[in-house]
């Protein structure tokens, strides 16, 4: 039993102190073995010698959709936000946003709906953030709807809000 803790003991310590003219053994290289370019280091491959890059203009960094210009709302972008939002959430938030979709109805966690205190208080680059990324059960759509699309689709779901609101205000 002495004899088995012993060789533990060695194996865990890992031999600390002796020193080899080897290479170390990564036995998992990922990153620390790979070729690279570091910030302000001189690179062959670009005509201008530089490793870093300038930002390829229209990117947006993670974390900076809050910062963007939201665009200028027009009939047209309302037209558009409804057509794409018949198209990719009605299916399951239905037509009126109340989660209560043809697909939406056969789900085992129901859609949201938009027609609530806690949802109407949201910004429209929540909804915006939401369509890009998905949420619990929604999946990200930032392959299928263009940045345009989604903005003009939360503008629509801000609509399609102060509808409601406005119905409820009205109706006894």
């Amino acid at each position: 039993m002495k004899v088995v803790a012993l060789l533990l003991l060695l194996a865990i310590s890992g031999c600390r102190g002796w020193t080899s003219s080897e290479p170390p053994i990564h036995p998992n290289p990922n990153m620390d073995t790979q070729i690279k370019y570091k910030p302000y280091r001189g690179s062959d491959f670009f005509a201008d010698q530089r490793d870093m890059r300038p930002r390829v203009e229209g990117t947006i960094a993670r974390g900076d959709l809050a910062s963007i210009d939201e665009p200028h709302l027009t009939y047209k972008i309302m037209q558009r936000g409804r057509e794409r939002f018949n198209i990719y959430c009605a299916p399951c938030h239905s037509a009126y946003g109340d989660g209560n979709g043809i697909v939406g109805r056969r789900l085992p966690i129901r859609p949201t709906t938009f027609h609530n205190d806690y949802m109407r208080a949201q910004t429209r680059e929540h909804y915006v953030d939401v369509i890009t990324n998905g949420i619990r059960t929604m999946p990200a759509y930032k392959h299928q709807i263009p940045m345009h699309d989604r903005w003009a689709i939360a503008a629509y779901i801000q609509a399609l809000q102060e509808l409601d609101a406005y119905k409820q205000k009205v109706s006894p």
